[in-house]
């Protein structure tokens, strides 16, 4: 079966996270094992598209407000690099932000280009637009994962406020229905836990109590899948909890168990994983660069990034593609220039691949590998 007759939707919702496991997929593990014997691929697996830095939201919480509004790319230069990504042996590109990728006005010809040669696709957005391309997001992509933080209009408000003055919160959740009753790939509903605090520490808004009531949303809707997530800092650090809110957290997520089934996942990311534990928010790290920058790259229009933490960060800007082809840029690419020891000592979603690139290099003998189920490594 060739990528293009695979179904759109990724079969096992359950290993969306496992980065480690999706290494050993037969089509990935021969990239990978090139990778670990410290050879450069000729092209990243996975490409993190960044079509824009303009977003109609204005959340004050954005991990992204140091690149938000700086630009885009022109829809000739777009167009044209869906066709050398197309080109490429890229298998999965993931449009994100950054910025809002549907406000960009030539996002749906991206989508038919990229589609058409076989790569999969996943959306990460605020889902304002989910309407306007419901019929590219229904056919031709693998996931879509909608920013929410929150299960009611007055919660969304407070932390994701439109830039139209009025509550987009209705128009998002209709339209997530719309897609989910019409979707061929995955629907998924992001919360990302947030707090706010006043001068003396004590919190004065919060999402915290809403985590129950928006996984019970996200099943009511259609989603495959309700993804929970730490609130990180400026710098990418994670931020420990009272020990109150945690348990808070904890409960209504132990409730939510009660509505999981096969065709509705419950997902936790690593880095809330590491807050529940009150793990140190720095990873110490003892490899000198990251491996997995050679599997997955960031292109921004300001720059090709080592990753999205560094979006932005002249130290981890592999190129740029104002006036030089994709593969141009790849070719002359330092993915060792970032040092993970002492630029990355935040909580990292790459640190246990990277672990386990570094362990295969010390591995003889056969691997015991996996059918394909998910090229989002």
């Amino acid at each position: 079966m060739t990528e293009a007759d695979r179904p759109l939707g990724t079969p096992r919702v359950a290993d969306n996270l496992d980065l480690v496991g999706k290494l050993y997929q037969r089509s990935v593990y021969p990239a990978v094992r090139e990778v670990a014997d410290g050879r450069r691929l000729k092209w990243p697996l996975v490409v993190d598209l960044d079509p824009t830095t303009l977003c109609d939201l204005a959340c004050p919480e954005c991990i992204s407000s140091g690149v938000l509004h700086s630009g885009q790319f022109s829809g000739d230069r777009i167009l044209e690099l869906a066709h050398e990504m197309a080109d490429s042996g890229v298998r999965a590109v993931i449009l994100i932000g950054g910025g809002e990728p549907l406000m960009h006005r030539s996002i749906g010809k991206v989508i038919e280009v990229l589609h058409g040669a076989g790569i999969r696709l996943g959306l990460v957005t605020n889902g304002t637009l989910i309407g306007r391309y419901l019929d590219e997001l229904a056919d031709m992509v693998s996931w879509v994962r909608v920013s929410m933080d929150a299960a009611t209009r007055e919660t969304y408000d407070i932390f994701r406020p439109s830039r139209r003055k009025t509550s987009v919160f209705p128009q998002i959740v209709g339209d997530m229905r719309r897609l989910a009753e019409r979707k061929a790939g995955r629907l998924g509903y992001s919360f990302l836990l947030m707090q706010r605090r006043d001068a003396e520490g004590r919190v004065t808004e919060s999402n915290y109590h809403e985590v129950q009531l928006a996984g019970e949303l996200a099943k009511d809707i259609g989603c495959d899948y309700f993804e929970l997530k730490a609130m990180l800092d400026a710098d990418h650090f994670t931020v420990n909890q009272a020990a109150e809110d945690t348990a808070l957290v904890e409960k209504q997520w132990k409730a939510l168990g009660t509505i999981e089934d096969e065709s509705f996942r419950l997902l936790r990311s690593s880095n809330w994983m590491a807050v529940r534990s009150g793990s140190d928010p720095v990873q110490h790290k003892d490899y000198a660069a990251c491996p997995v920058a050679e599997l997955r790259t960031t292109v921004t229009p300001n720059g090709v990034y080592i990753c999205p933490y560094h979006r932005g960060n002249p130290k981890g800007k592999l190129g740029d593609l104002t006036g030089t082809t994709f593969a141009e840029m790849w070719e002359n690419a330092d993915t060792t220039a970032v040092d993970p020891r002492s630029d990355c000592r935040f909580h990292c979603a790459r640190h246990p691949t990277n672990v386990e690139i570094g362990a295969l290099r010390e591995r003889t003998g056969p691997v015991e590998l996996t059918d394909d189920f998910d090229p989002f490594i």
